[in-house]
């Protein structure tokens, strides 16, 4: 009996230790900023789909 009691205590206690020694990892991650024109690109190929569309579609207006 006295066997089975240290066996608890030794098992208890080791959980204990393991558990305050968790470690704890801390990530800070900083924001990004990206600074794109994509304004051109985007209204030249808007005119390109517009020129095609009145193309294929005189009558549309």
């Amino acid at each position: 009996m006295r066997a089975m009691r240290l066996s608890v205590l030794a098992v208890a206690s080791s959980a204990a230790l393991l558990a305050a020694c968790t470690p704890t990892v801390n990530v800070k991650v900083e924001p990004i900023n990206i600074y794109a024109k994509l304004d051109a690109d985007v209204r030249v190929r808007l005119d390109r789909e517009v020129q095609d569309l009145i193309r294929n579609n005189p009558d549309i207006f």
